[in-house]
């Protein structure tokens, strides 16, 4: 043990003399002590704690039934469902991007009115506003450099109109291309538009918060199975053991799983035609 904490100690004592050594090497090279590089540095697996999404939590689930039921099954079932999950957490990704998107179109419409308001002209209104909100997406360039050097803004708009969320695009190029000629006809147009767009969210708003217990409903659906097999663990009837190590459970969890799917299929269909304009 004494022989170990020595060497142990010797090491540290080495490293820290290497440590020394480097520094006042770099000290008479450049006149400027750098830091070492620590030993965890975190900007290295940033990227690899970006790719690791949140369909990946199923794997530890997936672990922890297959050390308990002492099966490989929950691992395969984990496997299997981190696509879908993946392709269920990227669907609402894409829903809040949607959203977001549609609100600075909104947001757009506003500040060009105000920058109109101010004495702007519509092309210096569109870049200041545009660059302000964000609402332009990846066409932002092609739209203001329409702007700018008197391109075709209207098309330009309505091509940008067909991103995800950015359909009120679309009537911002009707107003442009019928009250361009005239700022203030330009601005009372996109009043009325930014009018619009807003009574529309709060319609889908108004909507989503009407379904939000029929989305209760079929969150409660998907946990009632967890529900029963905890109750039954809590009684001491061991459901894992036997839907994972017996003929009888593999049936049970393979038609409760189909049954289970349809029923969350169905119940989420129904919702989503509620939702639809």
């Amino acid at each position: 043990m004494c022989a170990a904490v020595c060497a142990g100690a010797a090491a540290w004592m080495t490293a820290d003399t290497d440590q020394g050594v480097r520094r006042g090497r770099l000290m008479l090279a450049g006149g400027v002590a750098m830091s070492p590089t620590p030993v965890w540095d975190w900007g290295r697996w940033r990227p690899v704690a970006r790719r690791l999404r949140g369909e990946w939590a199923c794997l530890p689930v997936a672990v922890v039934l297959a050390v308990l039921g002492e099966s490989v099954l929950p691992l395969v079932l984990g496997a299997v469902a981190v696509p879908l999950v993946g392709r269920w957490l990227r669907a609402g990704e894409l829903r809040r991007a949607r959203e977001r998107r549609s609100d600075a179109v909104i947001a757009l419409c506003g500040g060009i009115a105000g920058e109109l308001r101010a004495g702007r002209q519509p092309a210096q209104a569109l870049s200041a506003a545009g660059r302000a909100t964000g609402a332009l997406g990846g066409a932002e360039a092609a739209v203001l450099a329409a702007a700018r050097f008197g391109g075709d803004v209207p098309g330009e708009l309505r091509r940008a109109a067909r991103a995800p969320g950015a359909d009120g695009l679309a009537g911002l190029a009707a107003c442009w291309l019928v009250s361009v000629d005239g700022g203030a006809g330009l601005a009372a147009g996109l009043d009325r538009l930014e009018a619009g767009l807003r009574v529309e969210r709060d319609q889908r708003e108004g909507l989503r918060a009407q379904l939000a217990g029929a989305w209760s409903t079929v969150v409660v659906l998907a946990l009632l199975p967890v529900a029963g097999l905890a109750m039954g663990w809590a009684l001491g009837a061991e459901p894992l053991r036997v839907l994972l190590h017996t003929p009888a459970g593999w049936g049970c969890l393979l038609v409760g799983g189909l049954l289970e799917t349809a029923g969350l299929c169905w119940a989420a269909r129904i919702v989503r035609a509620g939702e639809r304009p």
